[in-house]
């Protein structure tokens, strides 16, 4: 009987071959047990109860530490997902996003509790929390409306959180955040035929008297007891004059001087200043 031996050259490759392979695994053992070991690896969490995880988190949050506190509820959310922890967790994380200057991933968190616990016995905090969101995202400061061109500005922010306010006082009559709310949705009113007012401003400044006469008719019929509504009807007079709709200028004249019969528009000079840019 014969018997065939492998070229030197390949039993070598073979037994450097083993010998990488053997190296691999070694390398990876020690990378697995040892990785572990190292101080920053630890997670000092592991063996605390939701108990815990929940004081700690409530405890960095107090502190003002809030990326920490959300890692923290984010842990006690996944180790506790069933246990009454793990949904005020939700909430606490949507309320630190909130407060550490993150309104889109806040409001992600509060779409996301709202769908997960509809008939939650605190989901009125939740719509209230993102009407608060929306409503501190640079919506209805006068000064921020000095600051940008007005074609440039989006109302979207204010529509979001008076429609959050709205559903809370609509759903949640008795909550103790709806007198709250509704204070705040009285001045979004306002804000929002602000902001529609000084379109139809800037329509008219350039000449778009049509644009500038729909924008102050939508102001007037979509906001009928805001403030602003004086000045929008004063525009939709100016506006229909200058088309030359008489039959129109003439009405709009009549319900303006009847509901603002000592409006400061009524002035001389008032309509030469709102040609003015």
């Amino acid at each position: 009987m014969r018997f065939f031996s492998l070229p030197l050259y390949l039993t070598g490759a073979i037994f450097m071959l083993k010998k990488i392979l053997k190296f691999i695994l070694l390398a990876s053992l020690v990378l697995s047990s040892g990785c572990g070991l190292l101080p920053d690896q630890i997670d000092e969490t592991q063996s605390w109860s939701a108990s815990k995880l929940y004081t700690e988190a409530r405890s960095e949050m107090e502190e003002g530490r809030y990326e920490q506190a959300i890692k923290y509820f984010e842990k006690l959310e996944t180790r506790y997902p069933f246990g009454v922890f793990a949904q005020q967790a939700q909430m606490e994380i949507a309320y630190a996003h909130y407060r550490d200057g993150e309104p889109a991933l806040a409001l992600a968190a509060i779409d996301r509790f709202i769908k997960l616990h509809p008939n939650h016995p605190n989901v009125d905090y939740m719509y209230y929390l993102k009407g608060l969101v929306n409503f501190n995202d640079k919506i209805g400061l006068l000064q921020y409306f000095s600051r940008e061109d007005v074609a440039e500005r989006d109302p979207k922010a204010a529509q979001d959180a008076f429609d959050a306010f709205k559903l809370l006082v609509t759903r949640f009559p008795k909550s103790k955040y709806a007198p709250d709310a509704t204070i705040r949705m009285k001045y979004l009113i306002n804000t929002l035929a602000q902001y529609e007012v000084h379109v139809a401003k800037y329509y008219y400044r350039r000449g778009a008297y049509l644009a500038a006469a729909n924008r102050a008719q939508d102001a007037v019929k979509k906001y009928r007891d805001a403030p602003a509504i004086e000045e929008a009807l004063f525009v939709l007079v100016c506006a229909y004059d200058k088309l030359g709709v008489t039959d129109l200028r003439d009405a709009a004249d009549r319900v303006f001087k009847k509901s603002f019969p000592n409006s400061v528009y009524l002035k001389p000079g008032a309509r030469e200043a709102l040609s003015k840019r």
